[in-house]
């Protein structure tokens, strides 16, 4: 009987990392997580026209991808997100992306 692996592909990984906002949500994560409270508040009340925009795309379009992939988990009642079953599969990428910010163009992260 051969094992079956669930592990989350490249693919899915690099389109999670494919939109800046989805990028810095999930170094976000990362780097909030020194205690283990791994949760990010999504917080409107701050919002102007563009971050409005930005609010909308990110509940319906980046926090459903990364919520489906299992990156995170999303408390619409709190506005709060944090990692999602399937976090570390993301990690490396992450970690990669995180510690080389200062070799990368600017604007990847």
């Amino acid at each position: 009987m051969s094992e079956q692996v669930t592990a989350t592909s490249f693919g899915a990984c690099i389109e999670a990392l494919g939109h800046i906002e989805r990028r810095r949500l999930l170094l976000s994560l990362l780097n909030d997580t020194a205690d283990r409270d791994r949760t990010v508040v999504l917080d409107p009340r701050d919002a102007d026209a563009a971050d409005e925009t930005l609010r909308l795309s990110m509940h319906h379009n980046h926090l459903p991808k990364l919520e489906e992939l299992g990156f995170i988990t999303v408390d619409s009642r709190q506005d709060a997100v944090t990692t999602g079953s399937n976090f570390d599969e993301i990690r490396p990428l992450l970690e990669l992306l995180d510690n080389n910010r200062s070799q990368l163009p600017c604007g990847w992260v």
